[in-house]
């Protein structure tokens, strides 16, 4: 633990857990680079395979060229917020992970490498969003294969029964186009949040649960951090410990009316067991 003049004490991320988190930092962008690159190859290979002239119906071609930029798009996607990542575990690395500023204030940012599958399970949401969007869809490339029955009875059935169910389709990629939409526009703030320091006032106000060595800090109005003591230097773990075992920085505990409950049920299930002995 690390203190400055303005009597800010720093708890450092450790080295060796910096460098764990940061190849796996690496690792991931190479993958979403790989991704984007392979899906980018793939579509611009896919497009001159077939004609590009105006039709009423979707081209099975078109769709899978759609899904291949998306693809790409997401991939790099994922590749930013890694690099962001980075960036913060950099930052981090000099200027702590938890900051007590005085007894004032409270700085904290989130830097365990669970951040990565977090990022890779928001992109996989995302995906599949689009996969229902196009599934919607689908009924608009059968028009492609009625157009050219040669039954004018076959013809008009088929291709009323194809538009009935493109109209019902396109309510489901509406409402996937819808999602995909509004996720795109929070993208941008969970990417600059992402391993960015959170600053809270230490007052009544200021909620810290803790399981084992995780810690959740919680502030009206403020982004929920996330901190993993696990992470930190050896010392500054049992240094923040200390402080948060002696009341220098309080910890949300159960209310008494809570506690009084549960003990009472649990003598109440003593008695049943007893009674059955």
């Amino acid at each position: 633990m690390t203190q400055n003049s303005s009597a800010t004490r720093l708890f450092c991320l450790d080295d060796t857990i910096y460098q764990r988190t940061h190849r796996q930092g690496l690792l991931w962008l190479g993958f979403y680079l790989s991704i984007a690159l392979v899906a980018l190859l793939a579509a611009i290979l896919l497009l001159p395979t077939y004609t590009h002239v105006f039709t009423f119906y979707l081209k099975w071609q078109d769709a899978l060229v759609a899904l291949l930029f998306f693809v790409a798009l997401l991939a790099l996607a994922g590749a930013t917020f890694v690099i962001r990542f980075l960036y913060a575990l950099r930052i981090g690395s000099q200027t702590g992970v938890v900051q007590l500023r005085g007894d004032h204030q409270l700085a904290a940012r989130d830097l365990s490498h669970e951040n990565f599958a977090s990022i890779f399970w928001m992109l996989h949401a995302a995906f599949w969003c689009f996969v229902a969007g196009l599934i919607g869809l689908t009924p608009a490339m059968l028009l492609g294969w009625t157009l050219h029955l040669t039954s004018p009875l076959w013809l008009v059935l088929t291709t009323g029964v194809a538009i009935l169910l493109s109209l019902a389709g396109l309510v489901v990629t509406l409402i996937a186009a819808s999602f995909i939409f509004v996720g795109c526009i929070g993208l941008f703030h969970i990417c600059r949040k992402l391993g960015s320091l959170h600053v809270y006032a230490i007052d009544n106000r200021l909620i810290i649960h803790r399981d084992k060595l995780l810690l959740t800090i919680i502030y009206p109005d403020k982004p929920e951090a996330l901190v993993d003591l696990a992470t930190l230097v050896p010392e500054d773990q049992q240094a923040l410990l200390a402080l948060l075992q002696d009341g220098t920085i309080e910890i949300q505990s159960a209310p008494a009316d809570l506690l009084a409950l549960e003990d009472a049920e649990e003598a109440e299930a003593n008695k049943r067991r007893m009674a059955y002995v």
